[in-house]
């Protein structure tokens, strides 16, 4: 059974929810970023009601609007602006190349996509905005501020003092934010998620793991993905937190100066950054960091030896969620980690887990509480929201949950292979090879085969790999032969996404042109 969560917690809307933590902190710091002009909460406020109305100006209400910006305190402005005035955000992955930009542009029904030169000059975006245009107008964050005047300014200020009167009120189940899935396995899609199911997403942590205000989150995660717009921008402005924007997780040195620099208390990113991080880092260079939270991959054994090696034990914690579940679904709690889980279920979540036919351990786990979406948009029509069966989401994930609610992932319901009528993990086969090469990067996909149906190939950056390492290391510990590819592909770098999470799709395309060629 779920733990209980009050769902008054998390049933209002994503602007008032702000106003409520200025009333329940006070007026303090709240968001900053490298360019080092920190706003307060009433400073945020006011900034989003300027700009909001400038966008409602050339806006409908309830449009749904594009938002092509890096992680950043204008990033932050500009997504509080559009819930001010009524309208839908639309978090765009300018990392994901302008086909699947453009796909999501239609498939959202956006018909302008918020931008700034500075990043887009930065970034060397411009063919891509140059795609974007067209399909949809690009409008320029850079030029609307310069026609800011006084009577803005005189309105932010009214905003600032009395902002659930200037606000336009909406629903808890209005739309909160647009966002697509990752796309590692496939095409991504339109996720509708509420107001409030971000609201109660931010309200599940906040019950699960005890936060202080005085903490510094630190967030160099993109806002075009869940984690980080929820973990990096809503929760930390939600609980009290100052919310620190960095605009590229690739950054790894810059990152390990700038922690104790701006007194980070915890990092939310992936494995693979982390990992990264890690490498260059001095032994005092995570000294102010309460503990640390990794999602959206698996954290590898290595990650965690550097961990409680080089940074004295400070706390790495897994966790899981999905675009789905706004997104957190479980998380390690500080005083209660179990490295090889992702913690227990947050408060609220509802769950089940099926058996899958040929998987002996764990089953499909579906999810139901008041983060999950209310559906996917339909691919024929950008206005309809496709519900979900009973308010079950099908994760996709093969998980086991123990006594306590603390969840194993298992692996993919599509990453598991059939040779010669065996189910084969690819998840256990990529932990495989990490055992044997724990410093490198790793990926495995299965391609078709006459004999056995499928054949697993291993996709590494390890320069010296080879079948028979992984052969002896397996029947030194048991692991069965059909879980050894008798395939290698070396690369120069195992193609991964924005986010940080393995490109399977690119993969799976490699590994399929090689085997036509062979």
């Amino acid at each position: 059974m779920p733990r209980e969560f009050a769902a008054r917690e998390g049933d209002k809307a994503v602007f008032d929810a702000l106003i409520e933590a200025r009333d329940r902190f006070g007026d303090k710091e709240i968001l900053e970023d490298q360019d080092r002009k920190p706003l307060t909460y009433t400073g945020l406020i006011r900034a989003a009601f300027v700009l909001g109305r400038k966008i409602a100006a050339m806006t409908e209400p309830g449009e749904r609007v594009g938002v092509l910006l890096p992680s950043s305190a204008g990033v932050c402005v500009t997504f509080y602006s559009l819930h001010a005035f009524g309208r839908t955000p639309v978090m765009l992955n300018f990392t994901s190349g302008a086909r699947n930009v453009k796909a999501a542009i239609k498939a959202a029904g956006v018909n302008k996509v918020l931008s700034a030169k500075r990043f887009v000059d930065q970034a060397k975006l411009e063919d891509l905005t140059d795609a974007i245009e067209t399909v949809a107008e690009v409008v320029w964050l850079d030029d609307v501020r310069k026609t800011i005047g006084l009577g803005d300014k005189v309105f932010g200020l009214m905003a600032g003092m009395f902002p659930k009167q200037f606000r336009t009120p909406v629903k808890p189940d209005d739309a909160g934010v647009i966002l697509f899935t990752s796309g590692s396995f496939g095409a991504p899609k339109g996720v509708f998620l509420s107001q409030s199911n971000l609201v109660s997403n931010c309200a599940q942590v906040a019950q699960h793991i005890d936060l202080n205000p005085n903490w510094v989150v630190f967030n160099p995660l993109p806002t075009f993905h869940c984690f980080g717009l929820t973990g990096g921008v809503l929760l930390p402005m939600l609980t009290g937190m100052k919310a620190f924007q960095y605009p590229s997780p690739l950054h790894a040195k810059q990152i390990v100066e700038l922690l104790p620099e701006v007194k980070a208390s915890i990092v939310f990113a992936t494995d693979t950054f982390l990992n990264q991080w890690a490498r260059v880092a001095g032994p005092d260079d995570f000294r102010t960091l309460e503990f640390v939270v990794a999602g959206a991959e698996k954290v590898r054994d290595e990650t965690y030896h550097l961990f409680n090696t080089k940074f004295h034990g400070l706390k790495l914690l897994e966790g899981y969620g999905a675009t789905e579940a706004a997104p957190v679904v479980a998380v390690n709690h500080p005083d209660r980690n179990r490295p090889g889980t992702v913690g227990q279920m947050l408060p609220g979540m509802e769950w089940r887990v099926e058996p899958v036919p040929g998987i002996p351990e764990g089953g499909r786990l579906y999810l139901r509480g008041p983060n999950v979406m209310a559906g996917y948009l339909s691919p024929d029509d950008p206005e309809t929201v496709e519900p979900l069966e009973g308010g079950w989401h099908d994760t996709g994930d093969i998980v086991d949950v123990d006594e306590e609610d603390y969840v194993a992932i298992l692996g993919r319901a599509k990453r598991f292979a059939k040779i010669g009528g065996e189910m084969v993990s690819l998840t256990a086969v990529e932990r495989l090879a990490s055992a044997v090469w724990p410093e490198s990067r790793h990926a495995v996909v299965a391609v078709p085969d006459t004999r056995k149906g499928e054949r697993l190939v291993l996709v590494t950056d390890r320069t010296d790999a080879d079948v028979a390492r992984l052969a002896a290391w397996a029947k030194d510990h048991g692991a069965p032969e059909l879980a050894v590819p008798k395939k290698i592909m070396r690369v120069p770098e195992v193609p991964v996404l924005g986010t940080g999470k393995t490109d399977y799709v690119s993969i799976q395309r490699m590994a399929e042109t090689d085997a036509r060629a062979a």
